[in-house]
């Protein structure tokens, strides 16, 4: 039984907790979030698990095996800092791993020298359909020349603090929502990105929002090109006022076989009820010769999809965790994993915002 000690409990926090619970040796036995409601109440999700006023309190539990950090973006690096300092323990960690780009130092440093295995929670890797398009990709396109993925989705949530309303909290959005598409990229592609280009703005979300005087300055919408070092061309389109569409993330690659495509839905909570059961995922592989679209329904477990809000992927995920912490395999999303992606979030920020082409 792998005993989990919480660091943040909310909303995704809570999905971490449902899903540990799924778990056959997983087991929830402490949580702590400066908010003392939030600690209560994910502590009481979670069957009793104690509750921790400080995250030294926390790390002091002897029967800990392992940390999950759900805690806002900007707080990732400080935590890891004084978990490393003071009880080094096998860590699954949210994403973006850090926000700043002075702090990839140190994350670089940190993966040299920390003695237990650390896991960047990139979820969407392990989205049923999307899995079965990286399985697929290469024999139905025969290569891939072009890569795309479209996320159409809904506004940032409420959270604590608002701090997703702030690039300094967060990043930005091409770090904090998208560095799940920019890993995506490198892991389909099996290559390195070279130069990132981008266009991206707030246009209509939390316009007529002000925290503390302040007004939101996060972004809604934008594009991202990348050229990878082989060659091929990979492109993000994320609009965040678009919760109307049917599917969320739509991912398609093409080469000179064919396409294949991999249509995910968001959120089931989320589906109008009065139009009935939300979409099953697709995967529709098109070749070119001969013509005609094969579709698959990749439909995902019921008890899954009402465990959080990611197509069952967090669920997947923490099984492989789960198997790393009792000393089965090794991290398949590792720190470089995290540190390449969130490089290429903010080198996508700093393109749209100067309006120039960036080098990696």
């Amino acid at each position: 039984m792998v005993n989990y000690g919480i660091v943040g409990c909310g909303m995704m926090g809570r999905e971490h907790i449902q899903n540990i619970a799924l778990l056959p040796q997983g087991r929830v036995a402490a949580v702590y979030d400066p908010v003392p409601e939030l600690a209560q109440s994910a502590a009481q999700q979670a069957g009793g698990a104690q509750v921790c006023p400080s995250l030294e309190a926390l790390l002091a539990i002897e029967s800990l095996d392992a940390l999950v950090i759900v805690s806002p973006n900007d707080c990732h690096v400080p935590q890891l800092r004084q978990i490393a300092a003071t009880r080094p323990l096998p860590v699954l960690c949210e994403k973006p791993i850090y926000t700043a780009p002075e702090d990839e130092a140190f994350l670089r440093d940190f993966a040299r020298s920390y003695p237990a295995p650390v896991w960047v929670a990139m979820e969407y890797r392990y989205m049923p359909p999307v899995a079965l398009l990286r399985d697929e990709v290469a024999e139905a396109t025969g290569g891939i020349a072009m890569l795309t993925i479209r996320e159409h989705r809904f506004p940032f949530l409420p959270k604590v603090g608002a701090w997703n309303r702030f690039n300094a909290r967060t990043g930005g959005t091409l770090v904090e929502k998208c560095c799940h598409f920019f890993d995506l990229m490198r892991l389909i592609l099996r290559d390195e990105p070279v130069r990132v280009m981008a266009s991206a703005g707030q246009a209509v979300n939390h316009k007529d929002e002000v925290f503390d005087g302040k007004a939101p300055d996060i972004w809604d919408n934008g594009y991202v090109i990348v050229d990878f070092a082989r060659g091929t061309r990979a492109m993000l389109e994320l609009c965040m006022f678009a919760e109307g569409a049917r599917y969320q993330e739509e991912i398609s690659a093409i080469g000179p076989r064919g396409k294949i495509e991999a249509l995910v839905p968001g959120p089931g909570r989320f589906w109008p009820a009065h139009l009935g059961d939300a979409p099953v995922p697709q995967v529709i592989v098109s070749p070119r010769v001969p013509k005609g679209p094969r579709l698959v329904e990749v439909p995902v477990d019921p008890t899954l999809l009402a465990a959080g809000d990611h197509n069952g992927s967090t669920f997947y995920q923490h099984e492989r965790f789960n198997a790393v912490v009792r000393g089965e395999g090794r991290p398949e999303v590792t720190l470089e994993d995290g540190i390449a992606a969130v490089r290429m979030g903010l080198a996508a920020q700093q393109s749209a915002a100067t309006g120039q082409a960036v080098a990696l």
